[in-house]
């Protein structure tokens, strides 16, 4: 795998000229958080950070947007749709479990029945990672088929080895990246160094999470008594899904005023009781118990029945942020322990 070396002191400079040629997006530290914003300058990003509260799907899968405007007139209606992006994207420094939560929004929103708004924004978007070299404890991204250096959905992957980055080459749009960047080939030393990181991180994390036959177990103890006392204290809030970088559900609502107005797509969440709330006054998943399942057997089952892997990177977001400290990874542990398939 090709590989490069740069000096930390001289990525702001790197950064200044992507600039020129692209909308670059990286971590911006404000103050008590950090956020993915569009930079103007290389030293506004700051890459001294574990991972930020709130994830940069909203690049691609944005809170809200207007998906087309509409004019009525008696007999006829015009629409209008929002232009394209009129240059391409670089995010820049996002952690290696945000750069794959990338590859399973793509199998939803560009699979069979492509999204024409996020075809748009994903195709244009070139993905520069920062490998994770202390992962946090909540981190479990070994035990969904990810890890603190995977290099799924990146074009670049930075490796910290201390006062430089061993910048690894994953994609041809990676390579044109650093086309006339003057930057050196790394030496054996120095991938050395790069390799021990990477070891060192994984082995931070090889307790993980049992999610060996749990698909089989979570199918077949769908109607289990348990599901009733892991969510006893789950509070409906959603913001384990709004903080989460594969989670997609959305709404669509129209708003205007008279003969003008706009059709709109915002992020909606499957653990809100109106969510399933059908016309009829039905309701499938009237309690707390059936929203929080859905959205276990969603990342653990049926992801893997539509696009044949689990739905989730790992994260730990919605066990760090959870209001009741409802642990997804102990509810998966007491899954794991039920009796499996007869």
């Amino acid at each position: 795998m090709e590989a490069k070396i740069i000096n930390k002191q001289e990525i702001a400079s790197l950064l200044d000229r992507l600039i020129r040629g692209y909308e670059v997006f990286a971590p911006v530290n404000k103050g008590d958080r950090i956020c993915f914003e569009r930079i103007n300058s290389g030293s506004e990003a700051f890459l001294d950070y574990q991972n930020s509260r709130i994830p940069p799907k909203g690049l691609l899968l944005p809170q809200w947007e207007v998906l087309f405007s509409y004019h009525t007139t008696p007999g006829a209606v015009e629409m209008e749709e929002p232009p394209p992006p009129e240059r391409q994207r670089l995010v820049f420094g996002i952690r290696p479990c945000d750069a794959r939560s990338f590859t399973l929004l793509d199998k939803v929103f560009n699979g069979e029945c492509p999204d024409p708004y996020y075809v748009s924004r994903r195709q244009g978007t070139v993905v520069v990672s920062l490998g994770c070299p202390k992962p946090r404890a909540t981190c479990f991204c070994t035990s969904v088929n990810g890890g603190p250096f995977s290099t799924g959905g990146s074009d670049l992957l930075l490796v910290d080895i201390g006062d430089e980055y061993v910048i690894q080459v994953i994609s041809d749009e990676g390579a044109r990246l650093l086309e006339g960047s003057g930057l050196e080939d790394t030496d054996e030393n120095k991938l050395a160094l790069a390799a021990g990181a990477v070891r060192v991180a994984e082995a931070s994390l090889e307790a993980g999470v049992a999610t060996e036959g749990l698909k089989e177990k979570l199918d077949h103890n769908f109607n289990d008594p348990i599901w009733q006392q892991l969510t006893e204290k789950c509070l409906g809030c959603g913001v384990c899904t709004y903080l989460c970088p594969t989670c997609h559900c959305f709404d669509i609502v129209d708003e205007g005023a008279g003969s003008d107005g706009d059709r709109i797509r915002l992020w909606d969440s499957c653990q809100f009781p109106l969510f399933t709330l059908q016309a009829s006054g039905v309701n499938p998943r009237p309690t707390v118990r059936e929203r929080y399942r859905q959205r276990i057997m969603h990342k653990f089952s049926h992801f893997i029945d539509n696009y044949g892997e689990f739905g989730c990177v790992g994260c730990g977001r919605c066990v760090t942020e959870c209001p009741v400290n409802l642990d997804i990874r102990q509810v998966l542990f007491a899954i794991s322990q039920l009796e499996g398939v007869r």
